[in-house]
């Protein structure tokens, strides 16, 4: 019988002391090549992602004369942003903010769904780390022989030190591509390529390129796993919004318990004892990225790739058992299987149902506010001091700041009318209009254009201290109108 801990020894065992690390040391992992429907989707998602942010600054939208052609550009200078036909600007920063919450409700389904999807097939982490190892295994050959590469007691052989150089020499090229790429979005791409090529490009592209050309090469070629064990906040933020239903990557041990060697297994099952369908292969934690054994139950650094799947199916087939030992399943329908009962699955639940109709809601609102937005604003700001002054007949005198925005790609006449004091009349600081009592402006294409003007109305018509005013702009041509509110005051 083992003798109970006093207190303070207990407080030793749970507490190993200042000098325990933070993080355990890294072992280089050596994942292995294999071949199944998860790689497979694997292999096309990456393609499609790597294809969509390599290759997008490229393509071409047509947006008529002088207006930029870039599909989708990040504009600095001019304060714009463009999405093929879709033009924002900086006032119209909320659907930016709307995008932020569609994308982290996603996540939220696609955790509630499939678990860490996202982290297994999308994570721009994973995508590159993908390419990292599939030009590692190109060059220096699969598991086994990278393995014994590195534990070679001769490695600087001519033909390990060319290996290396040329895994290195693509990382850097596939790094630098990955920065290049990144400063294409806030330029024309084209135009800035040559310039790159020429060395004519501005500073802080090269600054942008060398940082991100750093940062891919650490992160997806050295850190890899440890990013998404130590850096990453999602795997505690999942842990958290997880449920009992949703599907992960699972060992069925239901099924694989007792695990033993097909042997071992053949004579258990002679004898009339039970025996497992895991053979003990190890290959589930051969292949997997981040280098644990799935068979241990959930942790934090599994990502929910699905490779350990395919490598188990790989086995299972070879060895005339059934496929899915290991699956996208949960605890649930382990334990119905061990009573004999039925799988059950249950995707639409109102956890999943309700973060649709948050990205529905959230969506509709989006596409309706962006079909149905003015390109026609109007904003006043009322003078501050003076807020207003007497005139020599008595009447007053308002002064305001007026900001048209034109957000159309072509010149404008706007009429500018007021509505609220009695017999007011409007005059626009250093404009001549040919009709006095409704200035009209020429404002310019996708521009922004700031008057002075000024309201001046008869004291005996407007005795009240404080008078709404309404300002309606009005585009001649087209009739679209937009409008703006302040108060006309009494001194």
């Amino acid at each position: 019988m083992n003798k109970p801990l006093k207190p303070q020894e207990l407080d030793d065992e749970l507490d190993p002391g200042d000098d325990a690390p933070l993080y355990v040391a890294r072992k280089k992992i050596y994942p292995q090549s294999v071949s199944g429907a998860f790689r497979r989707i694997k292999w096309g998602l990456m393609a499609f992602c790597l294809a969509v942010y390599y290759f997008l600054p490229f393509v071409r939208w047509n947006r008529g004369l002088g207006a930029p052609d870039q599909a989708v550009l990040i504009d600095f200078p001019n304060r714009r942003f463009y999405f093929f036909f879709i033009e924002l600007w900086p006032q119209e920063i909320y659907y930016f903010t709307g995008l932020l919450i569609l994308a982290a409700v996603a996540l939220f389904l696609m955790n509630s769904v499939g678990g860490r999807i996202w982290c297994g097939y999308l994570c721009p982490q994973t995508v590159w780390t993908d390419l990292f190892y599939a030009v590692e295994r190109l060059i220096e050959g699969d598991r086994r022989e990278r393995m014994k590469k590195d534990a070679s007691a001769d490695p600087m052989r001519a033909r390990r030190i060319f290996e290396l150089v040329l895994k290195h020499s693509i990382w850097l090229l596939i790094g630098w591509w990955t920065g290049g790429a990144w400063v294409l979005y806030f330029s024309d791409a084209p135009t800035l390529v040559k310039e790159l090529i020429t060395f004519q490009a501005p500073m802080v592209a090269y600054i942008w390129i060398a940082t991100l050309t750093a940062t891919t090469y650490l992160l997806a070629g050295f850190m890899r796993e440890q990013v998404c064990t130590y850096m990453c906040p999602w795997p505690r933020i999942q842990a958290a919004l997880t449920d009992e239903w949703a599907l992960n990557v699972t060992y069925r041990y239901d099924r694989g318990e007792k695990r033993t060697s097909m042997k071992k297994a053949a004579e258990l099952r002679a004898l009339g004892e039970h025996a497992g369908d895991c053979i003990d292969c190890y290959q589930c934690v051969a292949v997997c990225p981040t280098g644990i054994d799935i068979r241990n139950g959930p942790q934090l650094e599994c990502i929910q790739c699905g490779l350990c799947i395919d490598a188990c199916d790989t086995v299972m087939k070879k060895v005339g058992r059934e496929p899915r030992l290991i699956a996208y399943d949960n605890d649930i329908n382990i334990h119905r299987r061990q009573q004999g009962k039925a799988p059950i699955y249950r995707t639409v639940r109102p956890r999943t149902v309700l973060y649709s109709a948050i990205i529905a809601g959230i969506g509709a609102i989006m596409v309706y506010t962006l079909a149905t937005r003015s390109l026609l604003d109007v904003n006043v700001l009322h003078d501050r001091n003076p807020v207003a002054v007497t005139l020599s007949d008595g009447s007053i005198r308002n002064a305001y700041t007026v900001r048209l925005l034109n957000k159309r790609g072509f010149d404008r006449v706007i009429a500018i009318d007021v509505e609220g004091p009695k017999n007011a009349t409007i005059h626009v600081v250093g404009v001549d209009s040919v009709t006095p009592d409704r200035p009209m402006i020429v404002i310019e294409r996708d521009t922004t254009s700031e008057l002075r003007v000024l309201i001046t109305a008869p004291a005996a018509d407007n005795p009240e201290k404080s008078i709404p005013v309404k300002f309606h702009v009005t585009d001649i041509g087209l009739g679209e109108v937009a409008a703006a509110t302040d108060n006309f005051v009494a001194p």
